[in-house]
């Protein structure tokens, strides 16, 4: 979007004010001692679930990042762009479809159509398909990125970390909310939930939904419009937690997620530079639509030995897209789609079935010897069906017309993944423990070409061991070092198209994580080095229209996790991160000339760092200053390492003002507050077929107010 002159302006005395009241506000107080009366102030004791039992997050030997459900509120975090622009090491990218998403974890890599580098986890239960990284987070009690191959307790798909979610859970008092925002681009979001018992301690419920849409803020300029305009994003979810017994617990889900929004908006780079940004000028508008059923239950049930738990799920997934495929129009390429004569659309049909089971035996926590034993399963059932079609009207239902399609694929394909994991911790002392893990994937594989019968199959299997010394010196303070491995399945490509092998990683990292000052400042650090054997990454196919998933033989990957958070005094914090990856490509059968370079989506250097003030206002109100800096380095899309995204900084706000008993609150935000603009995803015309780089624009300056009540 572009913005004029006095707007962009404009901007400055609001960003110069708000952190000189920041600076006045804090002086004023670091020269007004507390009274003797008051407690010190401390940090908040962040509690999490990554080893699947409740600890502090400074007693995990891991490197994670975790958000409580009171930063979430004050970050601002209402979806997965959020917590992952907070998190050194990590990036996310939305293009090519409204909920396709691209993470990177520490150098390792989503790719399209195949299973994520990272597994994502809400309320216990995974979410084994990439379309399911993207949501809108409301509602959330904590959010968990543990960083490393976590694939003893996570599974295959955790090859670069995790993420662990947890939504907030039903009580016996009735409460309820409703949220609001709006903001530029005409977006309106509209929230709200209630929560209480149907039976005291008994019969809890908590139902929450959710439903967005705007406008659009950026612009094609062949047709006017608006390409990621969102027609509507609706989320419905439901809790109800059963106790029909001491020791035996129930929580049922439910979760459905439906949306229409824009698709394949990239717009065509005839210098090749990705520092040169262009709008897109294609003559069919892309749209997205997809829909989403999610059910599951978790049954917790107390033995003697431990605590056994069985967790079900079913998930049922569609998104269909069309869009252009050229990204032109007839007036700038008047020769057609690669000099054919013809202008030239895209689409696909996707469906995905699952059904998973997994069965865990956890010891007591306040044991000597204490372990995790389980056993898990996964059917997976997976259509898609891809067409390229002759365009005549820049209409996408020309994709249905049988006389126009040009390409037609369509496959099927049946995945079986099972999996048995355990882990012991053996504490020697009270200050040294040890911990070993093993898990074992085997993942069954078929694939049927629909459109002529052919059949392939293959099985891929992995045994993870993960060895973790963790020595505490005081309550506050540990070092860890961990070996580890993680695995991610090979599979097939599209019908015509070899496969792709398995993907394995080995890691060593040391760590630290300490708590000084009292309470008031946390630090926590961790070196890892990594060698990944047959890396996975993605290209296109034109010929075949087809999008192909390849591998490098070899790459290593090393680098730095830093985070820190400082409570100088009551009412200020600081907190932020460094993430330093270093990749290399070690062999590469398929491309030799590009041994040597970075690896495909890395970005070698991110800084976070933000500052939040908290001020009484009087009359029983509060203020809220949050200011957030990112610095993302120099991101390299391909193994050529040819076409290379400038580093880029981005400044977001928060001012707000709440109830002092948080029954209501009211911000102004803004994100990219310096309108920086840049591509979310890039490819060259080597990797993606086409005689041009394209490039999908991210999302310009937003700006917003929201507004919530607490019933």
């Amino acid at each position: 979007m572009k913005c004029s002159s006095q707007a962009r302006h404009g901007l400055k005395p609001l960003t110069l004010a708000a952190l000189a009241l920041l600076t006045r506000s804090a002086w004023s107080q670091v020269s007004e001692p507390p009274a003797a009366a008051d407690a010190p102030p401390k940090l908040e004791t962040v509690v999490v679930s990554a080893q699947r039992r409740l600890e502090r997050l400074q007693d995990v030997p891991a490197s994670v990042k975790a958000f409580s459900s009171k930063q979430i509120e004050s970050m601002g975090i209402s979806s997965t762009q959020d917590f992952v622009n907070l998190t050194p090491n990590m990036s996310f990218d939305n293009s090519f479809t409204y909920g396709n998403s691209f993470i990177v974890l520490r150098g390792v890599t989503q790719i399209n159509n195949a299973d994520s580098p990272v597994a994502v986890v809400v309320d216990g239960v995974p979410q084994n398909n990439q379309k399911q990284l993207k949501m809108n987070l409301f509602d959330i009690e904590r959010i968990e990125v543990l960083k490393g191959p976590q694939g003893a307790l996570y599974g295959r798909n955790a090859i670069g970390g995790a993420i662990n979610i947890e939504t907030k859970a039903p009580g016996n008092k009735l409460v309820g909310f409703v949220g609001a925002e709006v903001g530029n681009g005409n977006v309106r979001e509209l929230s709200g939930g209630v929560s209480g018992a149907l039976a005291p301690d008994t019969a809890l419920f908590r139902v929450v939904a959710q439903t967005k849409s705007s406008d659009g803020l950026i612009t094609n300029t062949y047709s006017g419009a608006k390409v990621d305009a969102v027609g509507h994003d609706n989320s419905l979810r439901a809790k109800l937690l059963l106790k029909p017994s001491a020791g035996l617990q129930i929580d049922l889900r439910a979760n459905v997620i439906d949306y229409a929004a824009g698709a394949t908006w990239d717009s065509i780079v005839t210098d090749r530079n990705p520092a040169t940004i262009v709008a897109p000028r294609s003559n069919i508008l892309g749209r997205t639509e997809g829909h989403t059923d999610d059910l599951s239950a978790k049954v917790q049930y107390e033995l003697n030995v431990g605590t056994l738990t069985s967790i079900t799920s079913y998930t049922n997934l569609t998104e269909r897209y069309r869009g252009d495929v050229d990204f032109s129009n007839p007036t700038d390429s008047r020769g057609g789609f690669l000099g054919l004569g013809f202008q030239a659309g895209q689409g696909q049909n996707l469906g995905v079935r699952m059904t998973s089971q997994e069965l865990r035996l956890t010891s007591p926590d306040d044991l000597p010897v204490r372990w995790i034993g389980g056993l898990y399963y996964l059917n997976t059932l997976r259509n898609l069906e891809t067409r390229a079609f002759i365009d005549i009207d820049s209409s996408t239902g020309q994709w249905d017309d049988a006389a126009k399609t040009i390409v037609h694929l369509q496959e099927s394909n049946h995945n079986r993944s099972s999996a048995l994991f355990g882990q012991v911790d053996v504490d020697f002392s009270k200050q040294l423990t040890l911990s070993s893990a093993l898990r074992y994937d085997r993942d069954q594989r078929k694939q049927t070409n629909v459109l002529n019968g052919n059949e392939r199959s293959a099985t891929y299997s992995k045994w993870q061991p993960k060895f973790t010394l963790t020595q505490k010196y005081s309550r506050d303070t540990l070092a860890y070092a961990t070996l580890s491995t993680g695995f991610r399945s090979g599979g097939f490509n599209a019908p015509s198209i070899p496969d792709f092998k398995a993907e394995t990683l080995s890691n060593a990292e040391i760590g630290a994580k300490t708590i000084l000052m009292e309470g008031r400042f946390l630090f926590n650090a961790a070196l890892f080095v990594s060698r990944s054997k047959d890396f996975q990454f993605f290209k296109v196919d034109i010929a075949s229209g087809s999008q192909v998933i390849t591998n490098i033989d070899s790459v290593a990957l090393k680098g730095l996790d830093m985070d820190f958070r400082f409570l100088p005094m009551k009412g200020l914090e600081f907190d932020g991160g460094l993430g330093i990856t270093a990749s290399s490509i070690r062999r590469s059968t398929a491309e030799p000339g590009t041994v040597g370079n970075h690896t495909p989506k890395t970005v070698p250097f991110k800084i976070n760092f933000g500052a939040q003030y908290t001020q009484p206002l009087g009359n029983g109100l509060e203020g809220l200053l949050r200011a957030d800096y990112e610095h993302r380095d120099k991101k390299y899309w391909h193994p050529d390492n040819l076409a290379v995204s400038p580093a880029l900084d981005l400044l977001g706000l928060r001012i707000g003002v709440r109830d002092a008993k948080d029954r209501w609150s009211v911000t102004l935000v803004g994100r990219n507050l310096a309108n920086k603009r840049y591509y979310a995803d890039y490819n060259s015309s080597r990797y993606s077929g086409l005689p041009y780089d394209i490039g999908s624009l991210a999302t310009g300056r937003t700006v917003g107010l929201e507004a919530k009540f607490r019933l």
